[in-house]
């Protein structure tokens, strides 16, 4: 939930100092009008794991794949905490949502997964070029789509949502649809090659377009639906199966007074009776009804039908 800021006034220290001033942090009312978006970053942890089978097949390599906490920071600040190093902007609706999130790939990146595909070992040109190539721009559209693919996956659990990848941007400075001053929740995936630098991928969302949910994204638990896992749900099946209950038959319960019981001598003979049928219990239940025989030489039931389960509700 969005957190409310405190009304109460902060009274100064015994000392007459003021009181310290500490940072915003993620979660505060006056830092992030989203909330603490922790649904948001559990989607973000499934994202990271199925990144892995994107980029595998590209590098032709093991890759670790791992998500960053998530910021909310203007959008002229990120751009000048990236630099000015060769970088692509794919644009990627996310009907129904209004505008569109930024997935923002390194160049130098790019670069290496075409030289793989084309048998080299993953090296980018240095110095990068100063813009794409053809074949490094079809890459890039090759890369959007499957990450589009893996986060519309990744959001099911909270929402339907259609990521739809769009046109690309050599440089992020150059985007005309959102101003610097504009909030950005920036979540950043970090790809490890090898004992290589680890490569950030960020994918940027309009503070804006999160607002209408907001509520969602700052849930501690968010499953609309979840998929059973047949392995899991056949083991689980054997497991009670194999469960061991105890099951007694009543032959008769006698009332007699109390006089009679504690006058009761070895040798006393108690008479009973019983019907045609007993009861035959489960766990103190009442399972079924059957009659009293004998088979192999020894006493035994023949259950006659099954009682109908009791509702414990009515």
């Amino acid at each position: 939930m969005v957190k409310a800021a405190s009304t109460t006034p902060v009274q100064g220290t015994a000392s007459g100092r003021p009181p310290a001033q500490h940072a915003p942090v993620l979660g505060s009312a006056a830092a992030n009008p989203l909330g603490d978006l922790q649904a948001l970053a559990q989607v973000n942890q499934h994202l990271a794991r199925s990144l892995r089978a994107l980029f595998e097949p590209l590098l032709r390599q093991a890759v670790k794949v791992s998500a960053e906490p998530i910021t909310v920071e203007r959008f002229d600040a990120y751009l000048t905490a990236r630099g000015t190093a060769l970088s692509s902007v794919t644009m990627i609706g996310m009907a129904p949502l209004s505008g569109q999130a930024m997935l923002v790939l390194d160049g130098a990146l790019t670069f290496r997964l075409v030289d793989v595909y084309f048998g080299g070992p993953g090296l980018a040109p240095n110095p990068l070029p100063a813009e794409f190539t053809p074949t490094a721009e079809a890459m890039i559209a090759r890369i959007a789509t499957g990450f589009a693919e893996r986060l519309a996956g990744a959001w099911s659990e909270l929402a339907e949502i259609a990521f739809q990848p769009g046109r690309t941007e050599a440089n992020p400075a150059m985007l005309s649809h959102i101003d610097g001053e504009d909030r950005v929740v920036r979540t950043r995936f970090v790809l490890a090659v090898g004992d290589a630098r680890p490569i950030p991928i960020d994918l940027l969302y309009p503070a804006a377009s999160l607002k209408p949910i907001a509520a969602i994204l700052s849930s501690k638990v968010q499953s609309r639906r979840q998929a059973a896992d047949p392995t899991w749900t056949g083991n689980l099946a054997r497991a009670v199966m194999n469960v061991k209950l105890p099951v007694r038959s009543v032959l008769a319960e006698p009332v007699i007074p109390l006089a009679q019981l504690m006058s009761l001598q070895p040798g006393d003979i108690i008479p009973i009776s019983f019907g045609p049928e007993i009861p035959l219990l489960v766990s103190n239940n009442r399972f079924a009804r059957g009659a009293v025989g004998a088979a192999n030489g020894r006493a035994a039931i023949r259950v006659h039908r099954i009682e109908p389960l009791e509702d414990e509700d009515s």
